[in-house]
């Protein structure tokens, strides 16, 4: 198991996207942490959260109620979500979800 890594790429500008990087396993082991980060960076984020999710690994149901919860949050705050470079198999957890159509990915 590998553990979740979160990586801001800085404070945004008012035109500049918050960029977070993860990598690694979102899952029931790693979710509280990264729930805690992910709303710790939503303090300074303006405009738009982009979460790149080139380098995870996995994702469970814990992972993806992770997502929605931060993008209730985000939305609430004037913030929107966006997810980026997902692979392959999150893809596809996303349609059989149905959360690839609320929850908005550039690829």
């Amino acid at each position: 198991m590998t553990a979740i890594a979160i990586a801001p790429t800085g404070r945004a500008g008012p035109s500049a996207p918050t960029t977070v990087h993860l990598s690694g396993e979102i899952d029931i082991f790693t979710s509280k942490a990264l729930r805690q980060r992910l709303l710790s960076t939503l303090l300074y984020s303006t405009g738009v959260l982009v979460l790149d999710l080139s380098r995870v690994s996995f994702c469970d149901a814990t992972g993806l109620a992770v997502l929605v919860g931060i993008q209730h949050r985000a939305r609430a705050q004037g913030v929107t979500l966006v997810l980026t470079a997902p692979r392959p198999d999150m893809i596809r957890l996303l349609r059989v979800t149905g959360l690839g159509r609320s929850l908005p990915m550039m690829r």
